[in-house]
């Protein structure tokens, strides 16, 4: 039987590489996915995943009004699909989330999902808690804070690199709005948003 997997982690951990990786192997063998990518995030391109590293892949993209089982189904009578990998998952709808376990009951193919878990604030997107709700299989992906613990914050900054407290859930940036950080930092950055950030460094 398929499972539902959701891969979680702070910004910056690598998850649409190992998006991109698991598809690569799929795909050497012969086998074939289908990759999603939200259309709210747009950095790579439209109906695109990137990742730091530079590997990246066409993507069909997905708006909140999308049907999963439909779109899968499809797709999958026309030429067997034998993985289906989300990236950016947290942006999902709950109903989404539903329908990538009826993927994985009614189609019996797996259905990989890749996003953060919480937001800048440390509370959940409605997709993560959703998918940690239901998906059979949960995966941290670790990175570091600048201190070298374990990094499960998000912290958001702003062009000066001060902690923003206060905003819209969503607000789609990269390196430069986004800092992966241990709790213990990022509650210590709320606490005086006038230091500025450590930042990652980009080669």
């Amino acid at each position: 039987m398929a499972k539902l997997y959701f891969y979680y982690s702070a910004m910056n951990a690598g998850k649409s590489t190992v998006l991109l990786q698991s598809s690569y192997n799929y795909r050497e063998r012969g086998m074939r996915t289908l990759l999603f990518a939200p259309s709210i995030d747009h950095r790579a391109g439209l109906s695109r995943i990137e990742s730091r590293i530079g590997l990246r892949s066409s993507a069909i993209s997905l708006t909140p009004s999308d049907h999963l089982l439909d779109r899968i189904r499809t797709d999958h009578l026309a030429d067997p699909v034998a993985c289906v990998l989300i990236d950016e998952a947290q942006f999902l709808t709950p109903a989404q989330v539903w329908q990538a376990t009826d993927v994985t009951d009614t189609l019996d193919i797996p259905v990989l999902c890749y996003g953060l878990r919480t937001d800048f604030k440390g509370n959940l997107f409605p997709g993560s808690a959703t998918l940690l709700a239901l998906a059979d299989d949960l995966t941290e992906l670790k990175t570091i804070c600048h201190c070298g613990r374990k990094a499960t914050m998000n912290l958001r900054v702003d062009t000066a690199g001060h902690a923003v407290r206060d905003g819209d859930q969503v607000e789609i940036g990269g390196n430069d709005r986004y800092v992966a950080m241990c709790r213990h930092h990022f509650k210590a950055a709320l606490a005086d948003p006038t230091i500025a950030q450590h930042r990652p460094h980009v080669a």
